[in-house]
């Protein structure tokens, strides 16, 4: 009996993806979680691996297609033998018996949820058939880890290990060269591809925008046209945070391994303010308002390319603040790498990007859909300020800067969206200059 494939989803706000690459043909046989394509959002790249094992016996898209989550991409037939050989149509496309959209993958006894991509390795991201694999065959995470990828970015694919396995046996492993191989794909960027430039004149050139720059340019024009955005700002005086991390950095890196930056605080900050703002922390689905209980925050990441994508802090609220400096750091580390899985780019429930880091002192953000709200923190900067003592007040040299908040106005009013704001402001006046972390 047929197998249907379909398109995963990938994340709460994705509905649609790319096809990159068919790694099978129809006529191929698969096993249960090996690949079958390659896929692209606006947010990540990922593998879709097959559900059962079986002979593929059609395929209903091309590369470069883009499909809606939920949709039939292509048949398995589970049985050992299948009556459709290579010489059969490769592309059915646009032929599908079921031409409704489908909005989520609907749960039957032949269909479920997939699971594009699993983390084995810290830092580096394997296909459910490449663990399998290196568990049966004993292959370490090093050796694993030293492996170059001919997969998209780089990744291993089965072919890869098996070949590694035949070499193995008539050649150890080398730890130096492992460790070569680990660098050079660390530093490399992956999935870089220049774009398409074409010259009018001397002093003017088209330059097509690639596949992710479309995405994000639909979903921005999307989230004006859904949110009636209002930004409102506030000034803080940030010195005591600015001083506790002068005072800390160097510490904090010798006994943790890792830098302590700005983000952290804010997020903290952030995510104390929505425990006392709870309507802040909702989505609306049609005329109807969902409050979540879960506070997730997500941190805009620039990646090599330009782009941007939001990794999203889990239960932001429960970490401390030396968790959430590592959790801030892994995801921005990651992100550059293009090594982030699904999961880590959905479920967000509200929105932090820092203008300051491009020297700008404040910004008005565009909601990322279906959140109702975005904070923007500016460059923090060397200001006269008055500063109330109770000797009277004194003008002081303090480091400030400032807050903005873009939110939807269809739920989220000027009194709750400022007061929301200045709470976030009073959280970072009142950090406690001697704060132990």
């Amino acid at each position: 009996m047929p197998h249907e494939l379909i398109m995963p989803k990938m994340g709460e706000s994705i509905m649609e993806a790319t096809i990159l690459n068919w790694v099978k043909k129809v006529g191929d046989y698969v096993d249960v979680d090996e690949t079958v394509l390659e896929i692209a959002t606006d947010k990540v790249d990922s593998e879709v691996p097959s559900p059962v094992s079986g002979t593929i016996t059609k395929i209903f898209f091309e590369e470069n297609d883009t499909v809606e989550i939920g949709k039939v991409i292509a048949l398995i037939e589970t049985g050992k033998e299948s009556s459709t050989t290579a010489a059969d149509p490769i592309v059915e496309h646009k032929t599908e018996p079921d031409t409704t959209p489908i909005s989520s993958p609907a749960p039957s006894a032949t269909s479920k949820e997939i699971t594009p991509v699993m983390a084995f390795a810290k830092g580096r991201f394997y296909s459910p058939l490449v663990k399998n694999i290196a568990r049966n065959e004993q292959i370490s995470v090093g050796e694993l880890d030293a492996i170059e990828g001919t997969g998209m970015g780089g990744r291993v694919t089965k072919r890869d290990v098996l070949a590694y396995l035949d070499e193995r046996k008539t050649t150890p492993p080398s730890p130096a060269a492992a460790i070569q191989t680990s660098l050079k794909q660390s530093i490399v960027p992956q999935n870089k591809q220049a774009p398409a430039i074409t010259q009018v004149s001397d002093n003017v050139e088209i330059i097509e925008m690639d596949r992710m720059r479309k995405l994000i340019a639909e979903h921005m024009v999307h989230s004006k046209h859904t949110s009636p955005h209002v930004t409102s700002f506030v000034e803080v005086d940030v010195t005591n945070i600015v001083n506790w991390r002068n005072k800390v950095k160097k510490s904090f890196e010798e006994r943790h391994g890792e830098k302590i930056t700005f983000t952290p605080v804010f997020i903290e900050a952030v995510a104390k303010a929505l425990q006392d703002y709870p309507m802040v922390n909702i989505s609306v689905e049609g005329s109807q308002i969902i409050r979540k209980k879960n506070i997730n925050i997500g941190m805009a990441a620039a990646l090599p390319s330009g782009n941007l994508i939001v990794p999203v802090i889990k239960n932001a609220d429960h970490l401390s603040l030396l968790g959430l400096a590592k959790a801030v750091n892994d995801y921005a580390q990651r992100a550059r790498a293009n090594k982030l899985k699904p999961e880590e780019i959905q479920g967000g429930t509200f929105t932090l990007t820092n203008v300051g880091t491009f020297g700008n002192v404040m910004g008005t953000p565009i909601i990322n859909q279906p959140q109702v709200a975005i904070l923007a923190t500016g460059a923090i900067r060397k200001k006269p300020a008055v500063v109330e003592t109770p000797y009277g007040d004194l003008i002081a040299v303090r480091h400030m800067m400032f807050l903005s908040l873009s939110y939807d106005h269809r739920v989220v009013d000027g009194a709750l969206g400022g007061s929301f704001l200045r709470r976030v402001g009073d959280y970072l006046e009142q950090f406690e200059a001697d704060k132990k972390i």
